[in-house]
Parts: C-alpha cells; sequence; structure tokens
C-alpha cells in the first residue's frame, strides 16, 4: 500500500488478540505498523507482532520483489514491534540494524542479534539516495530506548507508539472521510492513559523537540496514518501530557450486593440533571483502562466503593492504584460507598488522592448496610461538583 511514491505501509491488522500487553482489551482490534522507505536504498521502519510474520513478509514482497531491504531502522523495541528482527535479518542477511545506544542491548536480549548493527545518535541522517532519514531520541516516550525517524523530503515523521491508538487501521490505512480522528479518539485516549500515561513530563519534552518540523505525514506504530487530523492528534497529546482535562466527572464504582451500585446510578442521574457531563463505570464488569480514559477526559474523579477486608473494594483500587501510578495531576476527588461494621474504603480512597495532589472536594460519603435515599443524599453531593 503506497502512501507515497517512496513511502510504503507494510504493517498487519490484529482482531484476534483479545488483551493488548495482556491486560488492555482490544474490542476494535489493533495494528501493528510498519513501514518501508523505497529508494536507491530500502528502508524498513519497525516490524510486526511474530504471529503475523507470513502476512508482514507477504507485505514486503507486494511492494519491492526480490529487492533488498539494507536498512532495518528500529525506533522502539518492545515485542510488538520487534519480535521479527531475526525474521528479517534471515530473510535479508546483508540488512545492517540502525538504532541508538540503549536499543542495542535490548536486541541482543530479544533477537541474539550482535552484529551489523550501525549506532546513531541524536539529529544524525541517513541517506537512502534522494531521501534521507534523520533521528530525533525521545526517551521515556514510552521506553528509554525510544526515538522517532523524520524525513524532510517527504514531511514524514515514523513516531513509534507516539501518537498511536487502539482500534485496527482503517481499510485504507490514512485517515480519511471513512475513518476520521473522530473514530479513533477514545481509544487513542485509552491507549495512552492504559500506556503512555505516566509519562506526561517526557511527552511534553519530545513535543518541543519536535515542534520546528513541518509535519504532513505521521506514521505511527498503531491506528490510522494521520495526515488529514495532524492538528487535532498533536493537539491530544499535549493536552494529555498536561493532564488537563474537559469538565466532567468519571464515575467508577464496584459493588458487591448492590448498595454501592445503586449510591453510584442515583449519584450519575443528579450529576446528569445538573447538565454536567458524567462517564459511568462499573469497574466489576469492565476493564478499568475505560474509566482510566475518562480520568485523563475529564476534571473530577468519583469512586465508590465498599469496605471489604478494611479496606478498598479490589477493583476499586486496582484504578485508584492506576490513577496515582499515571500521576495524574489536577483533579478534583470524591469518594463514597457502604459498609457493614467498619469503615474504611472512602477514609483511604481519600488519602491516596490526598497524596495525588487532588483537590477533595468532601471528607466523602459512608453509609451503614443497606442503601436507602435517606443514608445517601445525591442531590446534595451533586451539588457540591
Amino acid at each position: 500500500m503506497r502512501l507515497s511514491e517512496r513511502i510504503r505501509y507494510v504493517g498487519v491488522n490484529d482482531n484476534q488478540t483479545e488483551l493488548f500487553e495482556r491486560q488492555w482489551p482490544l474490542p476494535y482490534g489493533v495494528s501493528y505498523n510498519s513501514y518501508l522507505v523505497v529508494d536507491e536504498k530500502v528502508a524498513l521502519i519497525d516490524t510486526a507482532a511474530a504471529q503475523f510474520a507470513d502476512e508482514f513478509f507477504a507485505n514486503i514482497k507486494s511492494e519491492i520483489g526480490d529487492r533488498p531491504i539494507d536498512y532495518l531502522i528500529v525506533n522502539h523495541m518492545e515485542p510488538d514491534h520487534s519480535a521479527l528482527q531475526a525474521a528479517v535479518r534471515r530473510e535479508y542477511p546483508a540488512c545492517q540494524i540502525v538504532t541508538n545506544a540503549k536499543a542495542v542491548p535490548m536486541i541482543e536480549g530479544y533477537q541474539g542479534i550482535i552484529d551489523n548493527i550501525k549506532v546513531i545518535k541524536e539529529g544524525e541522517s541517513l541517506s537512502l539516495g534522494e531521501v534521507s532519514l534523520q533521528f530525533f531520541m525521545v526517551p521515556m516516550v514510552h521506553w528509554p530506548e525510544t526515538m522517532v525517524t523524520w524525513s524532510t523530503e517527504e514531511n514524514t515523521l515514523f513516531s513509534g507508539d507516539a501518537f498511536g491508538s487502539f482500534k485496527a487501521a482503517p481499510a485504507d490505512v490514512i485517515d480519511s472521510k471513512s475513518s476520521t480522528f473522530a473514530d479513533y479518539q477514545d481509544e487513542m485516549t485509552r491507549y495512552y492513559a492504559s500506556i503512555v500515561g505516566k509519562y506526561g513530563s517526557p511527552v511534553q519534552a519530545a513535543l518541543k523537540k519536535l515542534n520546528g518540523l513541518e509535519i504532513k505525514r505521521i506514521c505511527s506504530t498503531h491506528g490510522p496514518v494521520w495526515e488529514q487530523s495532524i492538528s487535532q492528534v498533536v493537539a491530544l497529546y499535549d493536552r494529555l501530557s498536561r493532564y488537563d482535562a474537559d469538565r466532567g466527572v468519571c464515575l467508577a464504582y464496584g459493588s458487591m450486593y448492590g448498595n454501592t451500585e445503586r449510591a453510584a446510578l442515583e449519584l450519575a442521574e443528579a450529576i446528569k440533571a445538573k447538565g454536567i457531563p458524567c462517564a459511568v463505570h462499573n469497574l466489576t464488569e469492565e476493564d478499568y483502562s475505560f474509566a482510566l480514559r475518562d480520568v485523563f477526559k475529564y476534571d473530577t474523579v468519583i469512586l465508590g466503593s465498599p469496605t471489604y477486608n478494611n479496606g478498598i473494594f479490589p477493583p476499586v483500587r486496582q484504578l485508584m492504584q492506576g490513577i496515582c501510578d499515571r500521576m495524574v495531576k489536577g483533579r478534583r476527588f470524591l469518594a463514597f460507598g457502604s459498609f457493614t461494621w467498619a469503615a474504611a474504603s472512602v477514609k483511604l480512597l481519600n488519602e491516596m488522592a490526598a497524596a495525588a495532589g487532588f483537590e477533595i472536594l468532601s471528607e466523602g460519603i459512608t453509609f451503614r448496610q443497606g442503601y436507602s435515599k435517606s443514608k445517601f443524599d445525591a442531590e446534595a453531593i451533586a451539588s457540591l461538583l
């Protein structure tokens, strides 16, 4: 598939895997994007997941036939992109790997390759003929060896996982009227929140470094190739990495016997009645990455948890720990929940939120045993927002 005369897409869609990194659900699949730059020399930029080797190499052959691959550019060593490096070497024995010093021991550790590796430095260029590739280090976006590859002649940024998204790439790969930014925004945000979210400061540093480039095409390793939506994609990454958020509420809860759930649903209705956007997540039925996405989207987090073993109900604790691990900033927070003989969950959630620097809207609302409106005044709670 040609993105331009020189740039070819040879990636694959994965609609088989249920959990990305064995933890994040993929209801719409995912893509492993790889690219060829075809000039006097041929460069392959990143590879794909191991189970797609046959399709991957068939895509390459369909673009360049029996031509050799001269260079394999390694932007990122996570195995969903690097698994086929040794296979590329077997198919193209003279292919030289081009990467940075931090990736070299990872290549040996994962692939057993120690020879014919060209180590490049910040800003260094590699000529393919009429087209050159330039390399910029973006450490901790989201691994320490991560770099991006830039082609001035093509105004194209090969961005690794940056600007990536869950959800399989569209049939024509490029964002278009049939697959717009809006179609991918939620899954792009969930991908960022789940995987990149901790690294806001490195993402900001990377955005500043790349700010002067006249980018007309972003070739990420997941999701569409961005051409029509570049300004929106970059703006979303800037917003997410600054932990900026819209007015609204992420209300997530766990419930054992339905009492905390009834309180959560009453509260959600009261919030919506005030005209405030409110996304509701039942953490006992839904993976917490969907709630985490909305923590990055909205400025207020409300968590409901019964007390369990004198602590926080485990699904709620997992989300709260995930929020803290990603060092989310600038959120308002409120906790509520039921208990039978000892109230602890709300206090512990407030402690975690305070340690994260959140604005605590109240000491929280706990109610003993069964739910009733007299125990839990949803309208009064909503008025705190």
